[in-house]
């Protein structure tokens, strides 16, 4: 037995006994900082129903379900001195630091600032928003596949509550032996329509980077996180230069509805061979059951807390989600999914989901096309 499989009991147990707490757990004022404390605790499980690959492991290992601690995070904030702000955060699961900076509101305006050290690049809203909040068990293939997410670097942002700009400067990730390429990110949003309850909003990004060692390689999940086996995959590109890569976001909430959609395309700059383009996008809806609505912030939905603790926040969920990564002589393959999920909110601390993915690919003309059941438990302070 796998260390997954002997912490995951022991995550579901501390899930299920843990008492109610607060969003987060205020330590002290230290050195005019007010310092807080924020966790959070998630465990998967994956049933597989596969086609032709076995989507838990190479080979026919007579197995198809996969269980996993999926993240173990440990988050301190500071608030001050002044217009300071800072963060450290870790993730014991994955042996990595998350978000670890320091802000400085310009004017004391907490939409003016700069910040420096790791934290998540101005491109992709679902990227952007709070990982305890995804719609979705599995964030969609574009954003796994294309967002750059937490990088080394200095940011500068500014806007208004309707607007926003946001450019940065990145290079490696903190953690040794993980993602590297130094590069920059731009990303603009604006709401023509931003009242509690309804919302529209656009965006675009784009991001810059240089390749590590001029090696690249582009590929996708089905939507199943614990999925060892990438279903479209261009493989390794040992002339690739550098990657630019667009994405045009929007987001429209209306009362307990909220729909939204990225679509993403990426060109790498290779040196030897001609360039390679490829293309991913998603579509999803959600509905609150229960009748709450969505906040707005820094250019990102934010889900609020249920009405009525006692009994939860329920959502339904249903997205449609596309990639393609076929561009002449590579045949890295197409895919798209439908998943379709409910999420039960439970009082301030905890979140219960359930999906279930069906997948159509095709690489180098075979077909493979399973379908997956998930299963998150989640609790946070």
């Amino acid at each position: 037995m796998n260390l997954s499989r002997k912490l995951l009991p022991a995550a579901l147990l501390a899930v299920i006994a843990a008492p109610a707490a607060h969003a987060e757990i205020a330590i002290d004022s230290i050195a005019g900082s007010d310092v807080s404390l924020e966790g959070l605790v998630q465990a998967d499980g994956n049933w597989f129903d596969n086609d032709l690959a076995d989507l838990n492991g190479i080979g026919n290992n007579g197995k198809d379900s996969e269980f996993e601690l999926r993240r173990a995070e440990i988050v301190l904030k500071g608030k001050g001195p002044g217009n300071y702000e800072w963060v450290i955060g870790y993730d014991a699961k994955a042996d990595k630091f998350l978000d670890t900076n320091v802000k400085y509101k310009l004017g004391g305006n907490g939409s003016h600032y700069l910040q420096v050290g790791q934290f998540k690049q101005p491109n992709s809203m679902e990227e952007l928003s709070s990982t305890k909040n995804n719609d979705f068990i599995s964030k969609s293939m574009a954003t796994n596949t294309y967002a750059v997410a937490r990088r080394l670097g200095a940011g500068y942002g500014f806007g208004t509550d309707d607007w926003s700009v946001t450019a940065s400067w990145f290079g490696r990730e903190l953690t040794r032996n993980l993602a590297h390429g130094s590069g920059y990110g731009l990303r603009g949003t604006w709401a023509p329509v931003n009242e509690k309850g309804n919302i529209l909003h656009f965006g675009l990004a784009y991001a810059n980077y240089d390749t590590d060692a001029d090696t690249f390689r582009v590929r996708a999940r089905p939507d199943a996180d614990l999925a060892t086996v990438r279903l479209v995959d261009a493989g390794d590109m040992t002339d690739a230069d550098r990657v630019a890569t667009t994405s045009l976001e929007g987001l429209w909430i209306r009362g307990p509805f909220k729909l939204q959609g990225e679509y993403y395309t990426s060109d790498i700059k290779r040196l030897a061979n001609s360039d390679y383009t490829s293309t991913a996008g998603y579509l999803q809806g959600l509905w609150n059951l229960t009748g709450e609505t969505w906040g707005y912030k820094g250019g990102v939905a934010t889900t609020p807390l249920p009405d009525q603790p006692g009994s939860g926040l329920w959502q339904l969920g249903l997205r449609y989600d596309t990639i393609d990564l076929n561009d002449g002589a590579v045949e890295g393959g197409k895919m798209s999914t439908w998943t379709a999920g409910v999420n039960w909110y439970w009082r301030s601390n905890f979140k219960f989901a359930l999906n279930y993915v069906k997948v159509d690919s095709e690489r180098q003309g075979v077909s493979d096309d399973p379908g997956i059941v998930e299963a998150r438990a989640q609790f946070y302070w």
